[in-house]
């Protein structure tokens, strides 16, 4: 068959890469090519199918993906009315971020275009997820400045466990309902499943560690900050209070130690 593409007359070399990424294989075997083959005047070599098609995207995520990031954050920031708030939501990004690459580690899935389409809807559940955690620590709080029981880290900590404890059912709906949603792809063998097993990976392995990471980590960053807005005279009387030693508490020693 004469193929013909450019005005050029065309042959293909089909190459099946079985277990590699395609911008890996075409890196190595670019190198090989030029070390190895020299081409007559007239002749060139360009890479298309798979590797084509993600240097397309490659171009376009360069753009879509800070696009997105600025309006998560704009949209984060509308809602909160707090540039804090919304660094501690986003924090759910690298949390989330953890579990998706172990996954698709244990998986053997290597990055492809279905991978950060994956990534990318992962963002957008870390957000949700985030947003709920804070709203529930910051009813806790609130509800504990109002009855006046917010005058020590004591009373902090006590207002945050009992926020999260309440995030706890909602939280775990959420994980609950987006595996149910996602497990079922990832045993799927019809037609167009390998694409949407790619595309499912990275929000089932985010979700597990978003579920336990802003269970544990999320209350303990929300109290640094909250704490850190208490006023100065508060903060440095708990400091004196935490460093304070009982009369029995000081080791036995000689007695010029024990009056210094």
């Amino acid at each position: 068959m004469i193929r013909n593409e450019d005005g050029l007359l065309t042959g293909y070399v089909y190459v099946d890469i079985a277990g590699r990424d395609p911008e890996s294989y075409v890196t190595e075997a670019n190198r090989l090519l030029r070390d190895r083959v020299k081409l007559p005047a007239g002749y060139s070599i360009a890479w298309s199918g798979q590797y084509e098609a993600m240097q397309r995207v490659k171009e376009r995520l360069k753009l879509v993906v800070p696009v997105t990031l600025f309006l998560i954050c704009l949209l984060l920031y509308i809602n909160t009315g707090s540039a804090a708030k919304t660094m501690i939501v986003l924090l759910a990004v690298p949390f989330s971020a953890v579990g998706a690459v172990w996954f698709l580690f244990f998986a053997g899935y290597n990055m492809s275009v279905a991978v950060w389409v994956g990534l990318i809807a992962l963002l957008g559940i870390d957000a949700e997820t985030g947003v709920f955690m804070l709203l529930y620590l910051d009813l806790a709080y609130e509800e504990a400045k109002r009855e006046g029981r917010m005058r020590s880290l004591g009373d902090l900590r006590e207002a945050i466990v009992h926020g999260a404890a309440k995030r706890l059912r909602p939280k775990f709906m959420t994980f609950a309902t987006t595996c149910i949603g996602l497990f079922p792809i990832m045993w799927a063998t019809g037609a167009g499943s390998d694409v949407m097993k790619r595309i499912a990976a990275p929000m089932v392995g985010g979700i597990f560690t978003s579920f336990v990471l802003e269970l544990l980590v999320y209350p303990a960053i929300y109290e640094v900050w909250r704490w850190g807005s208490f006023p100065k005279s508060v903060r440095a009387e708990r400091g004196f209070e935490a460093l304070a030693l009982q009369p029995e508490a000081v080791p036995a020693g000689p007695q010029w130690m024990r009056s210094q």
